[in-house]
C-alpha cells in the first residue's frame, strides 16, 4: 500500500513535470541570423613535472559544423588571437558559404606557438533566414615522449541575433 501511495504522490508527478519540461524545451529551439562566437584553443599546455614547465605543444583544429539541413549560413570571420588579445590572423579572405549539414575546418599547427595557453578564434556568420545554432568548437591534439593528450573546448555565443521566428 505504501509503495502505490509513494507512486502516487511522487513518482507519477515528477515524471509528469519531466515530460512537461521536456515537451517545453523541445518547442524553444532557438533559430539564429546571425552569431559572433568566442572558441578558446589552446597552441599549447603545461603538463606533468616531466616536462619541467616546457610548453606541451599541440595542433588544434577549428571545427564549423552547420546543423541546419534545409539552410545555409555565409561564414564572415574567422579570426584568430594570442593570449594577449592581439589579433595574429585572419583565416579568410572573404565570405565563404556553408551549405546545410556542411562543415568546414582550420588547422592551428603545433608548430605555431603565436597564439599561447590562451589563443583564442573569434567567429561570425550570418544567415539569409534562420538557422538552427552551428557547432563550433576546437579540438586540441598532441604527442610528445610517448605522451598523448587531447580535449575539445566549446565556443560561446558572444553576441548574436535570435529570430522572431524561433519558437517552433
Amino acid at each position: 500500500m505504501q509503495s502505490k501511495l509513494f507512486h502516487a504522490v511522487f513518482v507519477f508527478p515528477l515524471l509528469s513535470l519531466l515530460t512537461a519540461a521536456t515537451v517545453l524545451h523541445a518547442g524553444t529551439i532557438n533559430q539564429w541570423l546571425d552569431q559572433t562566437i568566442y572558441v578558446p584553443l589552446y597552441s599549447h599546455i603545461y603538463a606533468d613535472d616531466r616536462y619541467k614547465d616546457k610548453p606541451f605543444a599541440l595542433t588544434a583544429t577549428l571545427s564549423i559544423r552547420n546543423t541546419d539541413v534545409q539552410s545555409g549560413f555565409i561564414l564572415d570571420t574567422v579570426d584568430y588571437y594570442d593570449s594577449e588579445g592581439k589579433k595574429l590572423r585572419s583565416y579568410l579572405k572573404g565570405p565563404i558559404a556553408i551549405k546545410p549539414l556542411a562543415s568546414t575546418r582550420f588547422i592551428v599547427r603545433g608548430s605555431d606557438k603565436g597564439g599561447g595557453s590562451g589563443a583564442k578564434f573569434l567567429i561570425h556568420w550570418h544567415a539569409e533566414k534562420p538557422v538552427s545554432e552551428p557547432i563550433v568548437e576546437s579540438i586540441m591534439i598532441g604527442t610528445q615522449l610517448q605522451q598523448g593528450i587531447s580535449f575539445i573546448s566549446p565556443g560561446r555565443v558572444i553576441d548574436g541575433t535570435i529570430s522572431k521566428q524561433a519558437q517552433l
